[in-house]
């Protein structure tokens, strides 16, 4: 037998955990504000509590997800006596410092709490290969694991209840910067275009299998940034500038916009202008963490 379960909330993200909670097998009670929302879902077995009060008191595992924390606060307030005891998992998107008062309002409460981000849309819901991350007491995620896996791929990110927002933002930067990148090679490529350049698909199934070697670097790098040492080896910055005047170069012939080339020659160049140029790409982390006035 499954675990029991309950969701607050049945947005679209809200309803699609409720759903994969009950494909799994779990033992899922669902309410929401608004009635009408767990119609889909009580055909597939799940159970629709009459109130929040009911809800929470039908499981051990409270899962919540709603717009914002403070609509997250609103709801869970008046059921902090029904709650404690329980384990609340707030997976709303929100800001370090809402993470870490929700948290302590738990441990007031005498409820064991866990943070979340889903790093997915809904339709990624229920892959195990998409991360889930946590953070909290690290027996409470222990103990709720094996439930939470029917999202994805639980992490445990640490005990501070602000990890996970802190690696949504860094992760969604990390998400947009690649996007952004992919789409000027996908312009600059096919920049003669319709029947004389390269098509988006062909460009991307090489990107593919090139990104492997990106990961390889950031690998290599890493332990470089944490030691607080650079060493360029055959790959400096001077190379690493010379390259990107390259792409400056050809993204101005083809017409494509300079904007991402522009920053990264403007932030390569202070380093090797303050004598950097022999050390490896990831020195700039040090320009990227203070601002050119500092």
């Amino acid at each position: 037998m499954g675990s029991k379960v309950t969701v607050l909330g049945l947005g679209a993200m809200g309803a699609t955990l409720a759903g994969s909670f009950t494909a799994a097998g779990h033992r899922t009670t669902v309410w929401n504000r608004t009635a009408g929302r767990a119609d889909a879902l009580k055909e597939r077995g799940a159970v629709e509590a009459p109130s929040a009060a009911r809800a929470v008191a039908a499981s051990p595992l409270v899962v919540i997800c709603v717009t914002a924390y403070d609509a997250a606060q609103d709801v869970l307030g008046p059921l902090a006596p029904g709650l404690a005891g329980s384990t609340l998992v707030n997976l709303t998107s929100g800001s370090p410092p809402q993470a870490r008062e929700t948290a302590a309002w738990a441990e007031r409460h005498g409820i064991a709490y866990l943070d979340g981000a889903l790093m997915s849309t809904p339709s990624g819901i229920g892959d195990p290969d998409f991360l889930q991350l946590y953070s909290g007491p690290r027996a409470v995620f222990d103990q709720h694991r094996e439930t939470l896996a029917a999202l994805g791929h639980p992490v445990h990110l640490g005990t501070d209840p602000a990890l996970p927002s802190v690696y949504d933002s860094a992760l969604l930067g990390l998400l947009w910067s690649t996007l952004t990148g992919w789409l000027h090679g996908v312009a600059l490529i096919g920049a003669e275009g319709p029947g004389g350049g390269v098509t988006a698909t062909e460009f991307t199934d090489v990107v593919n299998r090139w990104m492997k070697s990106v990961g390889a670097l950031m690998n290599s790098y890493a332990p470089q940034i944490d030691a607080g040492r650079y060493p360029g080896g055959e790959f400096p910055l001077t190379l690493h500038l010379s390259m990107m005047n390259l792409l400056a170069h050809a993204s101005e012939l083809r017409g494509v916009e300079p904007g991402l080339p522009d920053l990264l020659q403007r932030l390569t160049s202070r380093a090797v202008a303050a004598g950097h140029g022999d050390d490896s790409y990831a020195r700039l982390v040090e320009f990227v963490r203070k601002s050119e006035n500092h």
